[in-house]
């Protein structure tokens, strides 16, 4: 993963982990570096962030652990350029990050496109809670008929195939703003630590950042597994991921 570059692998680590996981901007790295007596320039810093980032979480969601059935799906909004943008977020019953989704837009087909990736992911849940909105709720149900859909599809095509009990049962959607309150309190963790960058100047750059500040949020809830190590540190985690 690191072949080529100038700098050592654990530097490069070192200020990507900062980067994502504490309240430190480009230019705070920058002279924290220098005081080790590593120059490097805030803006290298940032495309370590881009270029990494997306390949640390690829390989931290092979070891992530599965979710259980009840999600709480929500969105938060993130600035970009000066405007608002929007963060899908769910989490399990037990507060575990399910996925995310970073889009321009707050509409239905940005919601599909989330529920599409958890489902995909993750497969069906037994029931998902979401606040009152009705855009999510039309997504929901447009993404579990297309699930059912594509499993009748493959039952069929395979005879012998066994049908789990109530793999045929559509998704339970609750809408209770009161019973989202767990996404809400997750949702400024994730806040915490974009508000320092005062804004993102890209949506790209927004949308590999956020995935990078999720992974790290994923391995402070201990939900990737680790063969030789239960309880490793974020700094473990990074070094077994740019090994793997």
């Amino acid at each position: 993963m690191f072949k080529g570059r100038h700098f050592d692998q654990s530097v490069i680590l070192l200020c990507i982990r900062w980067y994502l996981a504490y309240g430190l901007s480009l230019r705070d790295l920058r002279e924290m570096m220098a005081e080790r007596g590593i120059s490097v320039d805030h803006s290298t810093i940032h495309r370590w962030v881009v270029h990494f980032a997306p390949l640390l979480m690829e390989r931290f969601n092979r070891r992530k652990r599965a979710v259980t059935g009840k999600w709480h799906a929500d969105e938060t909004y993130i600035k970009v350029r000066g405007r608002w943008m929007n963060l899908y977020r769910a989490i399990d019953s037990v507060g575990d990050t399910v996925e995310f989704w970073f889009s321009e837009y707050r509409d239905l087909p940005a919601a599909k496109r989330f529920f599409t990736k958890a489902l995909a992911r993750h497969g069906r849940p037994d029931r998902i809670v979401i606040d009152g909105s009705q855009t999510n709720r039309e997504a929901i149900v447009s993404c579990d008929a297309t699930s059912r859909l594509q499993d009748c599809s493959r039952r069929r095509s395979k005879p012998d195939c066994r049908i789990a009990p109530g793999a045929g049962r559509s998704i339970r959607i609750r809408q209770s703003q009161y019973l989202n309150n767990r996404i809400e309190q997750d949702h400024r963790r994730i806040k915490r630590r974009v508000r320092p960058m005062l804004g993102f100047k890209s949506t790209h750059a927004a949308a590999v950042t956020l995935s990078g500040i999720e992974m790290v949020h994923m391995m402070r809830k201990r939900q990737a597994r680790y063969a030789f190590n239960p309880n490793p540190s974020l700094a473990e985690q990074f070094e077994i991921l740019a090994a793997a």
